[in-house]
């Protein structure tokens, strides 16, 4: 299933490099594409919403959806 989120504060390579790692560090399988222009993220994962949208919180990003 296919989770989208609007993430803010991500300015550069490095910002969705630490998204990716703490999504995957939460689900090694899951696929993430990034859109930092767009502030969207979008996880192909079978984890819960609530999870990977703390895992993205912890490593210091807003997650607004």
């Amino acid at each position: 299933m296919i989770q989208t989120f609007i993430v803010t504060g991500m300015t550069c390579g490095h910002c969705e490099n630490a998204v990716t790692r703490a999504l995957k560090q939460l689900d090694p399988q899951a696929e993430v594409t990034i859109d930092r222009s767009a502030n969207r993220v979008d996880v192909q994962s079978g984890q819960a919403r609530a999870l990977l949208s703390q895992a993205i919180a912890e490593v210091g990003y807003a997650v607004a959806a």
